[in-house]
């Protein structure tokens, strides 16, 4: 499988590591030329510095022969505008955003967008656990 990851931070670095060690091929989008040095210096992918919301920085990426389009920058409006072209403009078979604010993760995931939201996940699990400390609470007293 050929997969194109934009954002090489923590997260999208991550992804494209563990991609590769399953044995994928990876192409990472990042503005930044440091954020490279996160890939390691024996990446056998290709690392493209621009930024992704250009069609010639996707289509050096190699856009058009993927088989899944990972937006994992830092910003809510890249991801889901690069995410939608990939989708609809270039025909990617998979496509997931990270969407931070839990509100428009909703909204563009009833789209039709597969969405990712770190936020409304560490919501419920921080609920979960104040709901089970309250519990365990209510059965000591």
């Amino acid at each position: 499988m050929f997969v194109v990851v934009v954002g090489c931070g923590r997260v999208g670095a991550s992804i494209a590591q563990s991609l590769i060690d399953d044995g994928h091929d990876v192409n990472v989008i990042d503005q930044n030329a440091e954020a490279l040095g996160r890939l390691g210096d024996d990446f056998p992918g290709h690392f493209i510095q621009g930024p992704a919301l250009e069609t010639t920085v996707l289509e050096r990426a190699e856009i058009e022969r993927a088989d899944a389009f990972v937006a994992a920058t830092n910003g809510d409006n890249t991801n889901i505008v690069i995410a939608q072209v990939a989708r609809d403009r270039y025909q990617v078979p998979f496509v997931i955003a990270r969407v931070l604010d839990p509100s428009r993760a909703k909204f563009y995931a009833e789209q039709g967008l597969t969405t990712i939201c770190p936020t409304r996940t560490a919501i419920e699990m921080m609920e979960s656990a104040l709901r089970a400390f309250v519990a365990e609470s209510a059965e000591d007293a």
